[in-house]
């Protein structure tokens, strides 16, 4: 059963990717939660150039990515998981919870790391919350998570199907919750205290810095929670706060060749 999913793997993702990323967009279409600034072709057509550009250079660069370096690993006995002989269900969520921490702490590094941010804050230059913001990552970011990523799991040694399933279930989630829509109030405040909503991560998006450096998960809440990273709502609430960073808000700062070069930029003032 496991190899069979696995063998399926790149189709999984393929098309849990597109099935979100599809559903997403025509749940903003019809009931969007804020007005875009700028028109949809132009940062969608260059945030998912963007994606192009991630994908072929991991691809490139990598011989071995997460679930493949799981199989091999696992199958080695290697790694922390195997060591201690947990029964393969404790294996499976204790890997999915530790991958989704060092996401977080990655996220948390990348924002007060100066050079980090340089790189990260090709993310926050959106100057629109979509569902194409979840894919807006600078090419050497992704590169450097890769990197995390593989190292802790040769660390783990986790089953390769946990790590499948972590990759989907964090790349949908990333889709739903920067996705511009809303969620009635109440249905808001139970699903954010299992999985981070678009109204918790917006607050992320904002142009305050103090509310940019909170709400830190892309896919638990709870280590914002347990952190004390965690804030309920924006001060200028979630229809009229700016979104972005005080600076690459034009519309020629959106597009591919500039995002590119947006971590050489060097500009005067707070961002």
């Amino acid at each position: 059963m496991e190899n069979s999913i696995l063998a399926s793997e790149a189709n999984i993702r393929l098309s849990v990717f597109l099935g979100v990323l599809t559903l997403m967009a025509v749940w903003e279409f019809i009931a969007p939660a804020r007005r875009l600034e700028i028109p949809r072709f132009i940062r969608w057509s260059n945030n998912l150039g963007l994606v192009v550009v991630d994908t072929i250079l991991v691809r490139l660069l990598f011989p071995i990515l997460a679930v493949g370096l799981a199989q091999t690993v696992n199958g080695a006995s290697f790694g922390l998981i195997p060591y201690v002989n947990l029964p393969m269900w404790l294996g499976f969520i204790l890997a999915f919870l530790i991958l989704d921490l060092v996401i977080y702490l990655q996220h948390v590094m990348f924002h007060f790391v100066p050079a980090l941010w340089r790189l990260h804050r090709v993310h926050h230059s959106d100057v629109d919350f979509d569902v194409t913001t979840a894919l807006r990552f600078h090419p050497i970011e992704i590169i450097m998570s890769m990197v995390i990523k593989l190292a802790v799991i040769a660390a783990l040694g986790p089953v390769a199907v946990a790590v499948m399933v972590f990759e989907v279930v964090l790349n949908a989630s990333a889709m739903f919750n920067h996705s511009n829509i809303r969620l009635p109030r109440g249905l808001d405040r139970i699903v954010r205290l299992f999985l981070v909503t678009p109204d918790m991560h917006r607050v992320h998006h904002s142009v305050h810095p103090d509310e940019t450096n909170s709400n830190f998960g892309f896919n638990l809440p709870w280590w914002d929670f347990l952190m004390g990273t965690y804030r309920a709502q924006p001060r200028d609430g979630h229809e009229t706060m700016d979104i972005g960073i005080n600076r690459f808000r034009s519309r020629r700062d959106q597009w591919l060749d500039y995002l590119l070069v947006q971590p050489l930029r060097r500009l005067k003032g707070k961002e």
